[in-house]
């Protein structure tokens, strides 16, 4: 049997190879459901018992899932042999291990005594953790019990001083894991909310402190149980990541319709995992901390807003506030006061909340609406404070369209967080720019509702918009602010679109952005909103340069506004026009070039800078007195800047004509062809002065924008700017053609050209 097993060089069971036999040698069955997890533990137990041989003072403990006897498909066996100073004990092990091994099984194992196993626990919370799962399988029962018996004892007398440990080791692991409701392929064991951490409620538990595995709780942890069984089956070994291509066949082995629903149904538990282990956590953090009281040895009740008190570290409603018919804008004033002060809602006070508190009208009344505003502009207590109310219900009385955006996957590698949680994030990041804008309720406002219309049919903006609209009618905002809600969604890309794909040099991108937005009070809240939005979609989403050209942008269009003038175009930088050529200038992230006017420089200097593993941003073309000028920005693809003097004399003998290095160009750029969808060409006819603009959609690829220049100079275009924008796997490329272009055919033919090219 043990000869069907494929080994690796060291003779043990290579790593894909882990339960290979495992039906032919335990006789586990499959299948998904705590039943299926029961019935694989079950197999397992007799298998492994036969492998012990029958010596008093000896005995198998399971630890682990199959310990809980929660064995997934393709799980790990974690063992204890448990021995009272008997001697053999090392030949023993090895008898007992090695046919696991050879079984193809994974194994986690130790040989200690009782007083080493408790020892240990002493020293390493994870281990005293570990054994509050410890279950005899084979063996002196008596010995195994006093194992459970004890290490249970152990941990409920001291786990008020170990917890501290263990919160910091969970907060390292979810500093690099992640929050398991807002990933798109989150890890269901280690990530915050996932398998780990009902294992830590399961600990707070045991020890008493309190009742952290309350009914919602253990369906949640059944349904992500169910989901890694689902994951292992589908891959066919022990995987705990969620990864995009396993989702919809994940989806349909639990009767879900499709990857997103299984998205939202692991957020959702996640949530209610991490949502309990946060009260856990305030409950050990009382425990050992102990309450204050007051003189009459009652806890300390203290008023932090109308109709809301701490009471023992917890917000909960004043007596008056119970008593009385509720206002209906109190679940809104209670979570404002919790995002203000960041102490946490009473978990009776939101349940009081959700099943008392009477629903707002429309208009919402005042209080409520200020409410709102304040609990958006919190800061750091903002997103806390929302997470609570949600798991209660409260914002679905708020926004009935919240039950649309919540936990709505967003599938694009730029996004980090589910649609949901983007909002909250987004109106946080506002939160940073309130004091630059005129009106920094409506940028907060403006920023939690810039993406509701996503998950609609149609373009996001454009659908989000009277969406919107309704929200900010519905709390109260009178119709001309409803209107500037409203733009300011229709228009919240409108300035990072305009800063990285046009010329902002061309008066007629600064009148076209000036015509849209209409005033300066708009525009400053635009600015504040694209940045908050970057911010909270995640780091990709912004860099130093997309800030320059973005504030570049909005000082050129408030001159317009205010003066009714067009910013004059930035002259040519005075030491590329002067001295004797060429002429090259280095910077961190600039690179221009000045030769004898010719054809074809902005390709020569692009090719010449992807074979030096530049990626450009964005370039210039002009020629002044007889020269042709170029300037780009640009930034190292893999992080590491090239070699400066390496680079100058690449430039200066390309821009003279160098042949050698026109070869090098054209062989490295051609074994750097990119793959992906089909690329595609999109013609602008009046979005420049003096020019049309060619919009290439295609893969990014390094020498990408060499090729495409090379093949528009050999069509006879003659390019005066290129702006370049990636946009994760792909690029959008902006090139400024100098003429009309009216001829279809020759459109067509230039079209033709570029795509033969990418």
């Amino acid at each position: 049997m043990t000869s069907l097993i494929k080994k690796n060089a060291s003779g043990h069971p290579g790593d894909g190879d882990a339960n290979l036999l495992i039906n032919e040698v335990v006789g586990v069955p499959g299948g998904i459901g705590e039943g299926a997890r029961e019935a694989r533990a079950d197999a397992f137990d007799p298998w492994l018992g036969s492998l012990l041989p029958r010596r008093d003072g000896i005995a198998l403990i399971a630890v682990g899932g199959l310990g809980r006897r929660q064995c997934a498909p393709y799980g790990d066996l974690d063992l204890v042999l448990l021995h009272a100073g008997v001697p053999g004990t090392d030949e023993l092990a090895a008898s007992l291990w090695y046919p696991i091994w050879d079984a193809g099984l994974r194994l986690d194992h130790s040989v200690r005594t009782v007083a080493e196993a408790l020892s240990v626990a002493q020293d390493d919370v994870k281990v005293a953790l570990g054994l509050l799962d410890a279950r005899f399988v084979a063996g002196d029962r008596a010995l195994a019990d006093q194992l459970v018996r004890t290490a249970t004892d152990h941990w409920r007398r001291t786990a008020v001083r170990q917890l501290p440990g263990l919160r910091e080791l969970t907060t390292a692991r979810w500093a690099t894991h992640g929050e398991l409701a807002f990933l798109l392929e989150g890890d269901l064991k280690e990530a915050a909310g996932g398998l780990r951490d009902v294992g830590i409620l399961r600990a707070i538990a045991t020890a008493g402190i309190t009742d952290a595995l309350r009914p919602a709780v253990r369906a949640a942890h059944l349904r992500l149980l169910d989901t890694r069984d689902a994951l292992h089956q589908q891959v066919g070994r022990r995987v705990d990541r969620l990864v995009a291509q396993e989702r919809d066949g994940v989806a349909k082995l639990l009767g879900l319709d499709d990857g997103d629903a299984l998205l939202r149904r692991v957020a959702g538990d996640a949530r209610t995992v991490s949502h309990a282990l946060d009260d856990a956590w305030r409950a050990a953090d009382r425990l050992r901390s102990g309450r204050r009281r007051g003189a009459d040895g009652r806890p300390i009740r203290r008023p932090v807003a109308r109709d809301v008190v701490e009471h023992d570290g917890e917000l909960v409603l004043a007596r008056t506030a119970i008593g009385a018919r509720p206002d209906p804008s109190l679940s809104l004033r209670v979570a404002a006061a919790a995002a203000t002060t960041r102490l946490p809602i009473a978990r009776a006070t939101c349940e009081w909340l959700a099943a008392y508190c009477p629903p707002l009208p429309a208009p919402w009344p005042p209080a409520a609406r200020a409410a709102l505003i304040t609990l958006l502009g919190a800061g750091p207590g903002l997103v806390p404070a929302w997470e609570t109310c949600d798991r209660y219900g409260l914002i679905d009385g708020w926004l009935p369209e919240w039950t649309r955006l919540r936990s709505l996957p967003q599938h694009n590698p730029v996004h980090r967080f589910t649609l949901d949680r983007h909002l909250v994030q987004t109106a946080y990041e506002a939160s940073r720019h309130t004091r630059e804008v005129d009106r920094p309720d409506l940028l907060l406002l403006g920023a939690f509702l810039h993406d509701i219309g996503k998950g609609l049919p149609g373009d996001h903006s454009t659908v989000g918009a009277p969406v919107a609209e309704a929200v900010a009618a519905r709390i109260g905002l009178p119709e001309n602010e409803v209107a500037l809600i409203g733009a300011l969604v229709r228009l919240h890309l409108l300035l990072p679109d305009v800063a990285t794909r046009r010329d902002l040099a061309d008066p007629k991108t600064i009148a076209g952005v000036a015509e849209r937005v209409g005033d300066t009070t708009t525009l400053d809240l635009l600015h504040g909103l694209v940045r908050a939005d970057a911010a909270a979609t995640g780091p990709a989403a912004w860099s130093d340069w997309k800030g320059r050209l973005v504030a570049e942008l909005v000082a050129r269009v408030r001159t317009a506004l205010d003066t009714g003038v067009l910013p004059a175009p930035p002259a040519p930088d005075p030491a590329l026009v002067a001295g004797p050529l060429p002429v090259v200038h280095l910077t961190e992230d600039r690179v221009a070039v000045a030769a004898a006017d010719r054809r074809g420089l902005l390709a020569t200097v692009a090719g010449c800078l992807a074979l030096h593993r530049l990626e450009v941003l964005s370039a210039d073309a002009s020629a002044v007195d007889g020269r042709a000028l170029v300037e780009c920005r640009v930034q190292p693809r893999y992080g590491l800047a090239p070699d400066p003097i390496a680079l100058s004399a690449d430039l200066r003998r390309a821009v003279t004509g160098d042949v050698s290095v026109t070869q090098r160009l054209r062989g490295r750029a051609l074994a750097a062809r990119g793959e992906g969808a089909a690329p595609r060409v999109v013609w602008h006819r009046e979005a420049a002065t003096d020019a049309v603009l060619l919009e290439l959609r295609a893969a990014d690829a390094a020498g990408l924008l060499y090729r495409v220049t090379c093949a528009l100079d050999e069509a006879g275009a003659q390019v005066r700017a290129a702006r370049i924008s990636t946009l994760g796997a792909d690029v959008v490329d902006a090139f400024y053609l100098v003429g009309g272009w009216p001829d279809d055919a020759e459109r067509a033919r230039l079209e033709a050209a570029v795509l033969a090219a990418v």
